[in-house]
């Protein structure tokens, strides 16, 4: 199916972007640091912190992949300026492990932890929120491993660094705390409609202090 065309004009519609963006055609290869090896015996999915049963709960891969799949067709907004539009992202929605292992009532934010401790708070809101999504696939195919294979978060209404490549596991907070990039420089929050790209520019409540 081609791109629907304005009957009067002719042009092809271009879609909507935060400011600042720019429409990309493909996928860009962006991360820092080595691209890790994948080795299924060992690898699993933990989810710890302040759970509602005060446990730690794990999934081999094996149990990972076994757990409910859906699709979220939505955007990628890098921080570098590049957005990806219409993907079709395929994997576990955040909601599920939510639901399989609840975080406290005390719980605000979580942390989303990857290979070599690369780590990205996030809002509870903004993790459980029905289009974010523990990916596994991407229009029908299976992440390379360059681009997050085996697991990456996809956070749509936030810029691409808040969903991190090759995530391990979920940590659940009762308070803030600063990821990898949040301590860095990069904003506490990261909304691309807002323009939240660097930490200069937050608000009071935005974030811990550096």
């Amino acid at each position: 199916m081609g791109q629907p065309v304005d009957r009067e004009s002719g042009a092809v519609p271009q879609p909507e972007l935060p400011p600042g963006q720019r429409l990309q055609r493909g996928w860009p290869v962006m991360h820092y640091g080595p691209v890790p090896k994948f080795r299924p015996e060992r690898w699993e999915f933990q989810v710890f912190g302040a759970t509602a049963d005060g446990g730690k709960h794990s999934w081999t891969h094996e149990e990972f992949t076994a757990l409910p799949y859906a699709t979220v067709v939505a955007d990628l907004h890098c921080v570098t300026k590049f957005s990806m539009v219409g993907a079709e992202w395929g994997g576990v929605p955040a909601r599920v492990i939510l639901e399989i292992a609840p975080p406290a009532p005390a719980v605000t934010h979580v942390m989303v932890w990857a290979e070599y401790g690369f780590s990205s708070n996030l809002r509870l809101d903004d993790f459980a929120s029905e289009r974010s999504i523990l990916a596994t696939h991407k229009d029908g195919e299976l992440l390379t491993a360059e681009h997050g294979f085996p697991v990456r978060l996809v956070v749509p209404q936030l810029y691409a660094w808040k969903g991190p490549k090759w995530v391990r596991g979920v940590e659940y907070m009762t308070a803030d705390r600063r990821g990898f990039w949040e301590e860095r420089g990069y904003h506490n929050i990261g909304d691309p409609w807002r323009e939240q790209r660097y930490s200069y520019q937050e608000e009071p409540g935005d974030g811990p202090e550096l």
